[in-house]
C-alpha cells in the first residue's frame, strides 16, 4: 500500500511510519514540524516528507494512495483550552476537509484518530461505542463532530473508520511527558515525588503509543465490510486504570519516590472505563504488545538511558503545551 501519514513526526506517527515500512507500505508523510526538536531518538524517515500544514493538503498529494491515516491534530485537552476556535480549524475542519479530498482523489480508506475522551463524565463505567458521549472539552467535542460529518461521505468507494484511542503513554524517539503516565513517571525521576494532581479515583484505558499504531495498521489491511464507516476503541478491557494505580505502578519502579496528592485540579470530571469487545470481534487476531507494567519498564529504563531528570521535566521539549505557546504564531 502506499499511505498518506499526516503527524508522521509525532508522538504517535513516528512509531506508524516504523510499522507502515516493517510491513513493505510506501509511506507519504505530511507533518509541519511544530515540534520540531521535541525528538530524544532518531526516527524512521518516511519515503516522501512533506512540510505542510494539514490545512493546506491538495489533491496531488494523495495521488495514488491506498489509505489516509489522519494523526496530525492539537492533541489533547489542555492544548485544546489553549485556544479553542484553533483546535476546531484543526481539528475539525482540517480532518473533514481532509476527508473530502481523499475521496476525491479515490483513497478508498480514511483512518481517523479519535479519541476516548469524547465519553467524558461517563453516566456509567463500562462504555461502548454505542453508548451516549459527554464531552468536556473542545478536544472532544472537535473529535465527535469530525465522525459526524465525515460519516456522510462513506459510499461504496470511500470508507472512513474512526479510532477512538485510549489514553496514550510509553516511549516514543519523539517523547512527551504531558501524558499521565509519562508524567507521573517523569515526576518522580525528577523530584522523587508522583505528583497526582487529582484525587487518583477517575479511570483511564490507557494504550501504549505503537499499539495505536499497530491498530492503524490493523484496519488499514482490514476487509472494507468489516470496518466501514465505523467507531471503534482501541486498547483492551485489561487496560483500564484508575490515576492512583499508575502512581503505584511508578513507585514499583521509582521505590524511594513518595506519592503526592497535590488537588491542584481538584475533582477530575473526566472518569471513563471503557469496554473494546467490539475491536476484537471486528479483527480477532489483533493484540497489544504491551500491557501498562511492561509499557512502563520500557518507558522507565529509556528515561534512566538519556538521564531524564529535573530540566527535561520543567523544559519546553517534552511538553507540547509549552513547546505550541511559543509557536502559536507559526499556526496562525
Amino acid at each position: 500500500m502506499k499511505v498518506f501519514v499526516t503527524g508522521h513526526r509525532g508522538f504517535i506517527g513516528s512509531h506508524l511510519v516504523d510499522v507502515l515500512k516493517q510491513e513493505g507500505h510506501t509511506v507519504v508523510g505530511c507533518d509541519v514540524r511544530l515540534f520540531e526538536g521535541c525528538e530524544w531518538e532518531p526516527i524512521v524517515p518516511a519515503d516522501v516528507d512533506l512540510v505542510k500544514d494539514v490545512r493546506q493538503v491538495e489533491h496531488v498529494d494523495l495521488d495514488g494512495c491506498d489509505a489516509v491515516m489522519h494523526l496530525a491534530a492539537i492533541s489533547n485537552d489542555p492544548m485544546g483550552a489553549l485556544n479553542a476556535q484553533l483546535t476546531f480549524d484543526v481539528n475539525r475542519d482540517a480532518s473533514i476537509r481532509l476527508a473530502r479530498i481523499a475521496k476525491e482523489a479515490g483513497v478508498p480508506r480514511y483512518l481517523f484518530a479519535g479519541s476516548c475522551s469524547v465519553y467524558g463524565q461517563g453516566e456509567k463505567l463500562d462504555l461502548d461505542e454505542s453508548d451516549p458521549l459527554n464531552p468536556l472539552t473542545a478536544y472532544a467535542q472537535s473529535k465527535i463532530e469530525t465522525e459526524t460529518e465525515v460519516s456522510k461521505l462513506a459510499d461504496d468507494s470511500f470508507t472512513p473508520v474512526y479510532l477512538r484511542n485510549s489514553t496514550a503513554y510509553g516511549h516514543s524517539p519523539v517523547l512527551r511527558i504531558d501524558l499521565v503516565v509519562n508524567n507521573l513517571l517523569g515526576s518522580a525521576l525528577s523530584y522523587g515525588e508522583i505528583r497526582i494532581q487529582s484525587d487518583g479515583s477517575p479511570w483511564r484505558p490507557l494504550i501504549h503509543c505503537r499499539d495505536i499504531a499497530n491498530a492503524f495498521a490493523a484496519l488499514a489491511r482490514a476487509p472494507k465490510e468489516v470496518v466501514h464507516n465505523k467507531a471503534i476503541n482501541v486498547g483492551a478491557n485489561s487496560e483500564n486504570y484508575q490515576v492512583k494505580d499508575v502512581g503505584d505502578q511508578v513507585q514499583r519502579l521509582v521505590p524511594d519516590a513518595k506519592v503526592t496528592y497535590t488537588g491542584e485540579v481538584g475533582a477530575d470530571p473526566r472518569n471513563y472505563r471503557v469496554k473494546f469487545d467490539l475491536l476484537y470481534s471486528l479483527l480477532p487476531d489483533f493484540k497489544l504488545q504491551y500491557n501498562l507494567a511492561s509499557g512502563m519498564e520500557e518507558l522507565h529504563r529509556k528515561m534512566v538511558e538519556h538521564g531524564f531528570g529535573k530540566a527535561d521535566f520543567e523544559g519546553d521539549r517534552f511538553v507540547r503545551l509549552r513547546t505550541l505557546k511559543h509557536r502559536m504564531d507559526r499556526l496562525g
